[in-house]
């Protein structure tokens, strides 16, 4: 059967491995060292670099911040070098989603991005969003956020066959999480608290050896659209709705074209038409290895790549040699 058409050539697909893995190898540097700042801002301007040299017309509409606040990858920034001429796609990225993490050397830190064709990403605001998330197989509407966090898990476990309290949730370690966390220690089901990286914790809902089962909790909208180019391709439900906690935002977010700010957002409407997904680890996590430092001037690196017309899922190990420093 031939492939829905699309402006994503496949050629798109391991360029975009190449992206992340330039990201993560520099930010990989700064793992340990304390400083957050200047972790995401080697993996910016490493991304930005390996954008630049792309046959592409793109144009970021989920980034790091607004003009003003260069260097960052900011929304409505430019990339590429095609304007007019290559694929007019649109760019959903994180350089460096766990900045902390890299700081601390924890797990989960990741590179990631996601490309569609012009107008297939939410132009989400930097602003918070409840979100619900599950793996594929399951029947359509099983989750719901206007339901209670009780029947979204017993909803689960019914179409899993389970007792609600075989379920496992994954859910970011904060203290506006702390209700939450109550009342799923009174259904008795497992909590995987995770202390950053809620791209690694939805997509995790699709691994089954990871058992987790549902991702609960809020944190932050462009996330959330990066998390639904992923599920696009591999499966998966997912709801979203924007939390605002201030007028600023509620008028950042109309800016960007949201009109019903208590809208509830489904997959396909985050992430919709042909898109293609990529992460590569910088630090070890349940997704992905992080970058290894070899004898010899050598690196490794572990990516993961997907796309949703055709459904494949690439993992792709990278062996890099390291120019040696010039003295």
């Amino acid at each position: 059967m031939a492939q829905p058409s699309s402006t994503l050539d496949r050629v798109l697909v391991l360029e975009m491995v190449r992206v992340t893995e330039a990201a993560a190898i520099a930010a990989s540097k700064l793992i340990g060292r304390g400083d957050e700042k200047a972790a995401d801002a080697a993996a910016v301007e490493a991304m930005r670099l390996a954008f630049n040299n792309l046959a592409i017309d793109g144009t970021i509409v989920i980034g790091e911040g607004e003009p003003d606040e260069a260097p960052m990858l900011y929304v409505g920034e430019k990339v590429g070098n095609a304007a007019g001429s290559g694929p007019r796609i649109d760019i959903a990225l994180d350089p460096l989603e766990g900045t902390t993490i890299t700081a601390k050397a924890g797990p989960n830190a990741l590179s990631v991005l996601a490309i569609s064709e012009e107008g297939g990403l939410l132009n989400a605001p930097d602003v918070y969003m409840d979100k619900l998330a599950v793996g594929p197989g399951y029947p359509d509407g099983v989750i719901d956020l206007n339901r209670s966090v009780r029947d979204n898990v017993e909803a689960v476990a019914a179409a899993k066959g389970v007792e609600p309290a075989d379920i496992i949730v994954c859910v970011l370690d904060r203290p506006r999480h702390e209700k939450l966390i109550g009342q799923l220690r009174a259904i008795g089901c497992g909590i995987m608290l995770i202390p950053d990286g809620d791209i690694a914790g939805v997509i995790a809902t699709t691994n089954p050896e990871t058992a987790i089962d549902i991702y609960m909790g809020s944190g932050g909208a462009p996330e959330g659209v990066l998390a639904c180019a992923a599920l696009r391709c591999v499966g998966g439900q997912f709801k979203g709705r924007l939390l605002f906690r201030n007028d600023d935002e509620k008028s950042r977010a109309r800016k960007w074209g949201i009109a019903d700010l208590d809208k509830i957002y489904d997959l396909k409407e985050l992430a919709k038409g042909d898109c293609i997904f990529a992460a590569t680890g910088v630090t070890d996590g349940s997704l992905l290895s992080g970058v290894k430092r070899l004898p010899g001037g050598k690196l490794t690196t572990q990516s993961v790549v997907m796309r949703a017309s055709t459904g494949t899922v690439r993992w792709v190990k990278g062996e890099h040699r390291v120019e040696p420093k010039r003295f």
